[in-house]
């Protein structure tokens, strides 16, 4: 899974991809500081407790909790960590170099951006709530961009590159699939757009808004209009947005108030943040000067009481503290995890190789904590850890209500899963 960072140049992306996967990455107040995209890891904390917390009551007088020194988390995690029974699990971020108008026509970084744009499944973008910028990302002493403002070039920028796609050959490849019906239409649609990630079940929503807006049933007769039409749902599709309000503790809590009514009017998920603020923070919980774990919030650190602060630390912190303390929800990471479990609806399952004590052939206890799109079936989880699982599935265990399933079994959020294969 991968989510992209996008925006226009200075808005803090690269500040929030360095903050969110402790990835050094070259920040600096000007345009195009990001040439080429930076890939990193960040962790975010499930949605439900650790199964390791019902783990711990069924094991019962098996286990000494006083030698536990994660909280009672008895988990032993490959990958991520678990403290107090919250499980972090790992989502691919790309800080995508910066968008200017024009990017559709290759103006700024735009073929590098639309092409890095393709492989990610939903997008925060960051904008500029500080009012400080233009839409390129240079300091303005003229009206500066709005946050909506920032949106709206971002989709259109988008939509016009996928509408210059369909547009390439569209008339001559719709006429030509015309006797196979709706079927080979959608077929010749999934075919234009399956070298940018997109399946389906988007082509289908292209094709179904390019109807509804007054499309005729002879496709390779539809004109430009109609296919923006039909390039906007499918971006809307593909490219599930939200919105990091970022620079947040720079501006007044009334104007603020106002960024935020006029990009609730966009009916898309968003959250003031401050990148800067949690990167900062990030620094600090590396160095052992603070307690700051993903999901706390900004301002939910604690000062590590085997650190030796000096006063101008403690007052740096406090600030911090006392700033983003006033803005709403938990910052970059509680954005990132609702875009993840509740924007795209993903599960996590657990898959063991002992259905008893929930551990792997190495006798670790739910080593594995592995995201799978909502729908994802116990199959779908073989395939997840290993082919040779998925080829050779025979059936599964639910651990949990330790029931025999198929491989058609859909899987549900925190499911245990033993899997049982002729590999």
């Amino acid at each position: 899974m991968r989510i992209g960072l996008v925006g226009k140049p200075n808005v803090g992306k690269s500040t929030a991809f360095s903050a969110l996967t402790s990835t050094p990455v070259d920040i600096a107040d000007y345009p195009f500081t990001t040439i080429d995209p930076n890939v990193g890891i960040a962790w975010i904390p499930t949605p439900e407790p650790c199964r390791c917390k019902e783990l711990v009551h069924r094991l019962g007088n098996r286990i000494d909790l006083k030698n536990e020194s994660r909280a009672k988390s008895i988990c032993q995690p490959r990958t991520g960590s678990c403290s107090n029974y919250r499980r972090l699990v790992p989502v691919t971020l790309v800080d995508v170099a910066g968008l200017v108008p024009g990017a559709h026509e290759g103006r700024g970084r735009g073929n590098q951006f639309l092409s890095d744009l393709s492989r990610c499944d939903a997008l925060i973008q960051v904008v500029d709530v500080s009012g400080t910028t233009d839409l390129e990302g240079n300091h303005t002493d003229n009206p500066p961009a709005s946050p909506s403002e920032e949106h709206d070039f971002l989709t259109d920028e988008i939509d016009l590159w996928l509408s210059g796609i369909l547009k390439e050959g569209w008339s001559r490849g719709a006429r030509r699939v015309q006797s196979g019906g709706e079927r080979a239409l959608i077929d010749f649609t999934v075919q234009m757009i399956s070298g940018l990630g997109g399946g389906e079940r988007d082509a289908i929503s292209g094709i179904q808004a390019a109807r509804s807006n007054g499309a005729d049933n002879q496709p390779w007769n539809w004109n430009e209009k109609i296919l923006r039409i039909m390039a906007s749902e499918i971006r809307k599709s593909m490219f599930p947005i939200a919105i990091a309000a970022n620079k947040a503790d720079r501006v007044e809590p009334d104007h603020l108030r106002r960024a935020l009514d006029k990009l609730e009017k966009l009916n898309l998920r968003h959250m003031p943040t401050s990148a800067e603020a949690e990167l900062t923070l990030s620094r600090a919980s590396n160095a052992g000067l603070i307690i700051y774990q993903p999901g706390d919030g900004p301002s939910g650190f604690l000062v590590n009481p085997e650190s030796t602060l000096s006063k101008p630390q403690e007052e740096a912190l406090e600030k911090i503290r006392e700033k983003t303390s006033q803005l709403e929800g938990r910052g970059l990471i509680d954005l990132l995890s609702k875009v993840v479990f509740e924007d795209l609806s993903m599960i996590v399952a657990y898959p063991v190789a002992d259905e008893s004590k929930w551990t792997d052939a190495d006798d670790r206890k739910l080593p594995d904590a592995i995201i799978l799109r909502s729908g994802s079936t116990a199959r779908d989880l073989a395939y997840a850890v290993h082919t040779d699982l998925g080829d050779g599935f025979i059936r599964a265990t639910n651990c949990v209500t330790g029931r025999t399933v198929g491989g058609d079994t859909e899987l549900l959020m925190s499911d245990v899963i033993r899997i049982h294969s002729r590999t």
